[in-house]
């Protein structure tokens, strides 16, 4: 029985090793990099236009996918991310769960990492799909909503503060990648030419740098809800680009961190290129 048991588990891990090395699955992932780009872009494109008074608003994720849906053939846009994003999900997943690639192994804070990036962007697959069945709502509010639904559990602003501290150590370490280019190491630097090699370093360590700042926002207002019980504190991506704008010189300090956001957006599509999966 336990010979069995373990001949099974071994053809089991045979399989995924087989999957993962697959020309389909390199694809699938990929993909995602792009379906994480075009979010990216839109919601740093409108809140760019924001900040020079043209129009545009301050969205987040569902944000950009409801977007996405009101485009010409939105719905076939919308199918398309919908497969990227879980296309990267379930690469994030799969190196969260093996804990290598081809190239080498994670260490295991990067599993953990790969393991939250999965849920998130599975959670985005969903939204889209959502959207494209017609029952996703607006994006206003759903933070709000969330934060006040786990406050009301037992130990509920413990796990509210807890999510914002984690947030706010996701950010520090959008910052630690971007200022030392860590992200570098995830690329195939081989195959880049000095001229793309300076570009993808640049727009890599200026789109991480405005993700802490997002990031961050995000995680200290979600401690603030959780110190002061009010679930109305809490803020998501756009939440956080509202309060950069409201502050002293917010137009001027939005746009920085909206081209930061497209910055990441065009590194994302380079990523579909020169990532390691």
């Amino acid at each position: 029985m336990h010979d069995s048991s373990t001949r099974g588990l071994h053809s089991a891990e045979a399989a995924g090793a087989s999957f993962v090395q697959s020309t389909a699955f390199e694809l699938l992932s990929r993909a995602g990099f792009v379906a994480r780009g075009l979010i990216y872009a839109i919601i740093g494109i409108l809140a760019l236009k924001l900040a020079f008074g043209h129009g545009g608003k301050l969205t987040d994720q569902k944000g950009a996918l409801h977007t996405v849906a009101q485009q010409p053939f939105g719905k076939v846009l919308l199918t398309l991310l919908a497969i990227g994003l879980g296309g990267y999900s379930l690469w994030r997943l799969v190196r969260a769960a093996i804990g290598h690639g081809p190239e080498g192994s994670d260490s295991g804070f990067d599993r953990v990492a790969a393991f939250a990036s999965g849920i998130a962007y599975g959670v985005m697959c969903f939204l889209a799909v959502e959207i494209l069945l017609g029952a996703g709502g607006g994006s206003g509010g759903s933070v709000k909503k969330s934060t006040a639904g786990v406050l009301g559990w037992p130990a509920g602003t413990w796990i509210v503060g807890i999510a914002g501290v984690v947030l706010i150590g996701v950010a520090l370490y959008q910052g630690y990648r971007g200022i030392t280019q860590k992200f570098l190491d995830e690329s195939k630097v081989e195959e880049m030419g000095p001229q793309v090699k300076k570009w993808i370093s640049r727009l890599g360590t200026f789109g991480h740098l405005a993700r802490m700042v997002v990031f961050g926002l995000v995680g200290i207002f979600v401690v603030k809800a959780a110190i002061d019980y009010k679930p109305s504190k809490a803020v998501g991506l756009d939440g956080a680009l509202a309060k950069i704008v409201h502050h002293s010189y917010g137009p001027f300090l939005l746009g920085i961190v909206a081209t930061g956001l497209i910055a990441f957006a065009v590194y994302s599509l380079s990523d579909a290129r020169y990532r390691r999966i």
